[in-house]
């Protein structure tokens, strides 16, 4: 009886300690979330689950989460285009997105930009502040509204590293 009793012991040791590592693992290095909407179509659709690494450092082009207040009450999955200081410009005849005058190679976008908010451009962004699109430039609010504008970099989680569900497990 007591062999059984210590083996049980173990088993349930063995649960907690893989519980407080999972626990640590998405809490302090990956932040996991759910995407609810279209803003970020084709690269990741509405219902798909990710994950964001966190401290992580963030380079133009990622994908990443915010940890920003808005309207929508939701953290936002978006694409960074710029940092502070520099200079975005967006043709919406051509389509073309431009940082400091050279034009982004936006090979991930299902259609061009030719669609506009209310910010003017071209915008130098704040610095500390990023500046950032959804991919579905059709159907994105991003900061080319000022409802959310630039985004302050303390508030940006991470960058996107893996999309988790529904989709099979893949790195991006």
């Amino acid at each position: 009886m007591r062999k059984h009793i210590r083996k049980a012991a173990r088993t349930l040791a063995g649960i907690a300690a893989a519980f407080v590592v999972v626990s640590i693992l998405f809490n302090v290095l990956f932040r996991v979330i759910y995407v609810d909407g279209e803003s970020m179509e084709p690269t990741f659709e509405s219902g798909d689950w990710i994950a964001a690494c966190r401290p992580a450092a963030v380079h133009r082009g990622d994908v990443v989460l915010t940890n920003t207040d808005n309207p929508y009450e939701a953290r936002l999955i978006k694409r960074l285009i710029a940092f502070g200081g520099e200079t975005v410009d967006i043709d919406y005849e051509t389509g073309t997105v431009t940082v400091d005058g050279i034009a982004l190679e936006e090979t991930y976008l299902a259609d061009k930009t030719v669609r506009g908010g209310d910010v003017t451009f071209p915008l130098t962004v704040p610095e500390g502040c990023v500046f950032l699109l959804g991919d579905n430039r059709v159907n994105s609010v991003d900061s080319r509204y000022s409802e959310i504008g630039c985004i302050p970099q303390d508030d940006l989680i991470g960058p996107v590293v893996m999309r988790l569900l529904p989709a099979p497990l893949r790195l991006l």
